[in-house]
């Protein structure tokens, strides 16, 4: 959630990390810039401070209260089958669609792949009920620019549920507001498909459960139909937020931490493990730009294996890798 004020002059700002390409990938050692824009309309103030006066966000209190509850419900009608669709779904929203997608490609582009193929990804994204593109890109580049500073949407420091999800349970939804966020995602805004699909990101998600009650309907009748919406969306949604927001959380709680950021995040085993990867917070926030965030070979991330697999496919190019040294760790650019 985030509150918009008018300024006069925004300065602008610009993060630089060198990054190595992937064995086997076209070379690119070129470093990364992401620029935010300057802008004469608006800046989007997050953080506690800014979003608590506003007061709580009804829209989103009550749709997480029927998500939750649709997803206890689920438990009573377990099947395998069901089971299956749901993991299948969880892969596809969480993996290819928030990892590789929203976080490593679009935010950070860590690597490149056909137009073709970042459309779908970004509609597969949009299947874990976590908005559009440009917000969430925006949402997380403010992250990175304050991060654990006054103005970050979910730092901890402001308390732990806080930072898991309280952020987005106050202030005006920013979900559908392309023009404000735009300053902090020029490089979406000027894509006509990112910005018809971050004001109607509930579409996808909507026709997947409408496919799921008409399929389950057709081959087992209504309550099998209904039953499939509550795994296929309701329990597969609610996991998949609540994973993604311990990385806004416990990431920046508990953990190790291999190199001094400027910041606290950490690496967190379980937390990798539940979401492909996006657990090696520290070494991310180290090396924004990196697709593989797992630095050692038993950080496991299954994310960057997935654009492993598209770079043997000849579908991701100018892929990023950390420049690690172990007897040196040190951030980019320090």
């Amino acid at each position: 959630m985030a509150t918009v004020l008018p300024v006069n002059s925004p300065s602008q700002a610009a993060t630089v990390v060198p990054a190595a390409p992937l064995a086997g990938a076209p070379d690119s050692s070129a470093s990364v810039v992401v620029k935010v824009a300057p802008s004469t309309h608006a800046k989007v103030n997050m953080g506690k401070a800014a979003t608590v006066p506003e007061g709580a966000n009804w829209i989103t209190i009550v749709a997480m209260v029927f998500f939750h509850a649709g997803a206890l419900a689920a438990l009573f009608f377990f099947t395998w089958q069901r089971l299956a669709v749901s993991a299948v779904l969880y892969i596809l929203a969480i993996n290819v669609g928030i990892g590789m997608c929203y976080h490593r490609l679009l935010t950070h582009r860590g690597y490149h792949v056909p137009k073709w193929l970042e459309y779908c990804m970004t509609v597969c994204a949009t299947l874990a009920l976590e908005g559009g593109p440009i917000f969430w890109v925006s949402t997380h580049r403010v992250h990175h620019q304050m991060s654990d500073h006054e103005g970050d949407p979910h730092t901890p420091h402001e308390g732990g549920w806080w930072a898991h999800v309280g952020w987005l349970l106050v202030g005006k939804s920013m979900h559908a507001q392309t023009e404000a966020l735009s300053r902090y995602s020029p490089d979406l805004r000027k894509d006509k498909f990112h910005v018809w699909l971050s004001k109607w990101h509930w579409l996808p998600l909507t026709a997947s459960g409408v496919v799921l009650f008409l399929l389950g309907w057709l081959f087992g009748g209504v309550v099998n139909g209904i039953a499939m919406v509550l795994w296929g969306v309701l329990l597969r949604v609610t996991i998949g937020l609540h994973t993604t927001w311990l990385v806004n959380s416990a990431t920046h709680m508990w953990g190790k931490r291999r190199f001094e950021t400027k910041d606290d995040s950490r690496n967190s085993f379980w937390v990798a493990i539940l979401t492909g990867g996006e657990g090696w917070h520290n070494n991310h926030h180290a090396h924004p730009v990196s697709a593989r965030h797992g630095l050692r070979w038993y950080e496991i991330d299954p994310n960057f294996y997935g654009i492993w697999i598209l770079s043997k496919l000849g579908l991701a190019k100018k892929i990023k890798i950390a420049q690690f040294d172990p007897e040196d760790p040190k951030p980019a650019g320090m």
